[in-house]
């Protein structure tokens, strides 16, 4: 149980989806409530698939790249860290490394669901690194088991925080959505620094 609260915990923090209320609302003003939770069932969905698939697969990748765990843990906490300072100064782009072309163009198309919000808006960098190095140490049938819950558990999260997007937005207010952010943000970084620590320790171990 432990494992499934410290995965769930992990997953939650990085991927930031009260964070993503704000981006939501903005791409989906014009939609009607209906299209609106379409839009949010799809993206949880879409996120689901992608962290799936990056539990499972993602280390065959790294077989396939000669990566070690520890070279993927550290860039993973750069990545986790960086994502947590963003969202602790506010300065979080809601593009993450999509152009100013491509996020015009995707915002004049309807399947925004994949792309921005699925990824890499919610399943980043930082939550595929987190997920692939997690596997890597917790792999035994329970283990396994308890991680796709929580993966379940926070695709579900994500479903209902976006399905209340427009309701969150006018009751925590644009003051309370970046409070709540830079909490997140913190424990980001703690959880990005951990991992930097936890690979280090390993590296002088091995020497």
């Amino acid at each position: 149980m432990e494992l499934f609260i410290f995965l769930f915990a992990a997953l939650f923090s990085v991927l930031n989806p009260i964070g993503t209320v704000p981006i939501f609302v903005g791409l989906t003003q014009d939609y009607s409530k209906k299209e609106r939770s379409k839009v949010s069932l799809w993206t949880s969905i879409n996120v689901f698939i992608i962290l799936i698939i990056s539990f499972f697969v993602g280390k065959y990748v790294l077989e396939f790249f000669g990566i070690t765990i520890t070279a993927l843990r550290i860039a993973g906490g750069i990545i986790i860290a960086s994502s947590g300072f963003s969202l602790l100064n506010g300065k979080f782009s809601k593009n993450r490394g999509i152009n100013k072309k491509v996020a015009e163009d995707i915002q004049g198309r309807n399947a925004i669901a994949l792309t921005p919000l699925a990824m890499p808006m919610l399943a980043g960098p930082g939550s595929i690194s987190l997920l692939i190095a997690f596997y890597q140490e917790h792999n035994t049938t329970n283990e396994i088991i308890y991680s796709c819950l929580a993966i379940v558990v926070v695709s579900i999260l994500i479903y209902i925080i976006l399905h209340s997007a427009h309701y969150l937005a006018k009751f925590l207010g644009a003051s309370g959505i970046v409070a709540i952010s830079r909490i997140v943000g913190f424990l980001t970084i703690s959880i990005g620094i951990q991992y930097i620590i936890s690979s280090v320790l390993a590296i002088i171990r091995g020497i």
